[in-house]
């Protein structure tokens, strides 16, 4: 075993702690990043010297909260065995599981097998400004619900990395984005999943995904009547499952690399924190 992260126990699989599902998977195509990079896969992309995977396995690595870590992909046992990665491939605490045919079947899957239970804390392969840090916070804040959901507020992010190009979802509040970053806690969390499989390819449009919910809370949601808090509430409470924002303090975590400009931020980010 070699390159392990600092503190990360070298036998034995801890009993306590969160187990995180890593979504490491293609959606179907060619995906533009990728091709730009000549790789298949996404998650494979180097930022700053590491495939993005490598990077936020590392993260969870060192995260004392976390106990177990499973790569989700089409292909996981591949991505494992990219040379880069031979540390996690070697780690019994990190393990890699053939996804299903959607992310949240996946999860739902996931969690659904004794062997994983609950708590469980998603993350994506492209999240690759995550830190211990923000793990701890979020964790810490998560768990009232049974769905937490961690987001950046507008001013937050654009102090910490400028203007940036990203999807806003626009409340009575202010305007937010998502973090890759997904608690859930109890049994309920299904039933989200399950409603999420069903609305998965209207994620990016705030008035399709409304419309899943109703035209009363379509409304109030187009009208900017609701906090971001409310909305996942009232969401929420449509569903089976209570929810609830997680708001992360560090603001470069509303990046992620979908986009060819998002991986040039990520690394001039990743180059200033070291």
């Amino acid at each position: 075993m070699t390159d392990l992260p600092p503190g990360w126990p070298t036998s034995g699989r801890p009993t306590l702690g969160w187990t995180a599902l890593v979504l490491a998977g293609q959606r179907p195509g060619i995906d533009p990043v990728a091709a730009a990079f000549g790789l298949h896969a996404k998650a494979l992309i180097p930022v700053a010297g590491e495939p993005m995977l490598g990077r936020v396995l590392r993260a969870l690595a060192a995260a004392p909260e976390i106990a177990r870590v499973i790569v989700l992909a089409q292909d996981a046992g591949a991505l494992l065995a990219d040379p880069a990665l031979t540390w996690a491939a070697a780690d019994p605490r990190i393990e890699a599981r053939v996804s299903g045919r959607t992310i949240s079947g996946s999860v739902l899957a996931a969690i659904s097998d004794p062997a994983i239970g609950l708590p469980v804390l998603v993350t994506t392969a492209d999240n690759v400004i995550l830190t211990p840090a923000t793990i701890a916070e979020f964790v810490a804040k998560a768990g009232a619900t049974d769905v937490s959901v961690a987001m950046v507020e507008r001013s937050r992010l654009e102090a910490a990395v400028g203007p940036n190009r990203r999807t806003w979802l626009t409340f009575k509040d202010g305007a937010f984005t998502g973090a890759n970053l997904f608690a859930l806690t109890a049994a309920a969390a299904a039933n989200a999943l399950r409603f999420w499989e069903t609305v998965e390819q209207d994620r990016k449009s705030v008035l399709r995904l409304a419309a899943h919910f109703g035209p009363v809370l379509m409304i109030k949601l187009l009208a900017r009547r609701l906090t971001l808090q409310a909305a996942l509430a009232a969401a929420g409470a449509k569903l089976g499952a209570s929810a609830a924002p997680v708001l992360l303090s560090d603001g470069r975590m509303g990046v992620d690399v979908d986009k060819i400009e998002d991986h040039t931020l990520a690394e001039r980010l990743l180059a200033e924190a070291r």
